[in-house]
């Protein structure tokens, strides 16, 4: 695999994100970044070797028809590339294998639980133990929220954060675990990136809005046990500048927005390995 910092973000079948993500990476160092679709890809013409990191941006996939990203799942464990061998599930697996970052947001967070690449206990790849699905509050949920971060986590796009202020806008946001043990052992493995936390304390709450969706524990992002994968249900690709916060007219804000760092964060990785 290259180590030149390339990004793939992939678009296609109702994602709506892809163009702000890509410029998000842009904006994090990332020298070539790329969109495609995954009809590129099953075409042949997109090889994961050629990047460092695979993004799976924001939107609806194939509609939410089967549930999030539920399609999209199945045709990652199904279908295989034109002239090649192996799914594009397997690929994403070799492409870990290699060292590879992945991220997922929002709709792409929940591809990534669906396929079971989050949170992979013990390095389980392909086992799904968590799902999200719909809101508590019955509806579709776009709101701003403040997130904790849990700086135990050995994720690599968080490293050197402790709170961040981002958009949320999803119907199915609430993340459930397959039960108890593996809710314990997430916790015992770090896994929990980002909560939903009090405005007021930073704390994590489960209190409807701050916490927009009724996720266990507050749990807002994930990672696997190597740091190198990461879903959230926040937009970080939404707030990159001052005048994406929706309150820069009336308030003291930053150029900077609070999004930015997370995709700095994971150039910088790239660039080190």
């Amino acid at each position: 695999m290259s180590h030149e910092s390339s990004a793939l973000v992939l678009a296609g079948n109702g994602t709506n994100c892809e163009r702000e993500t890509a410029h998000a990476c842009r904006m994090g160092g990332f020298g070539r970044v790329d969109i495609a679709t995954v009809w590129e890809w099953l075409h042949g013409d997109v090889s994961l070797e050629r990047y460092r990191m695979l993004v799976f941006p924001g939107g609806f996939l194939d509609g939410d028809d089967l549930g999030s990203a539920k399609a999209q799942a199945n045709r990652f464990l199904h279908s295989t590339p034109r002239g090649q061998d192996q799914s594009l599930m397997k690929q994403v697996g070799g492409f870990i294998r290699d060292g590879g970052l992945i991220m997922g947001i929002c709709n792409g967070f929940q591809l990534m639980v669906k396929l079971g690449l989050l949170p992979a206990l013990d390095s389980d790849y392909g086992t799904q133990t968590v799902t999200l699905t719909n809101n508590d509050s019955g509806r579709f949920e776009d709101r701003w929220v403040w997130l904790r971060v849990e700086k135990s986590s050995p994720c690599v796009f968080t490293r050197g954060l402790d709170k961040l202020y981002l958009p949320v806008r999803h119907g199915e946001g609430k993340l459930v675990a397959r039960d108890s043990q593996v809710l314990d052992a997430m916790e015992k493995s770090k896994l929990v990136v980002v909560r939903y936390a009090d405005p007021a304390t930073g704390e994590p709450t489960n209190k409807y809005p701050d916490n927009p969706n009724g996720s266990q524990t507050a749990i807002a992002g994930l990672c696997d046990p190597t740091g190198r994968l990461f879903g959230l249900m926040p937009h970080p690709e939404a707030y990159l500048f001052r005048t994406n916060h929706p309150r820069w007219t009336r308030e003291q804000v930053p150029d900077e927005g609070m999004g930015l760092a997370m995709f700095r964060n994971a150039c910088e990785y790239v660039k080190n390995q």
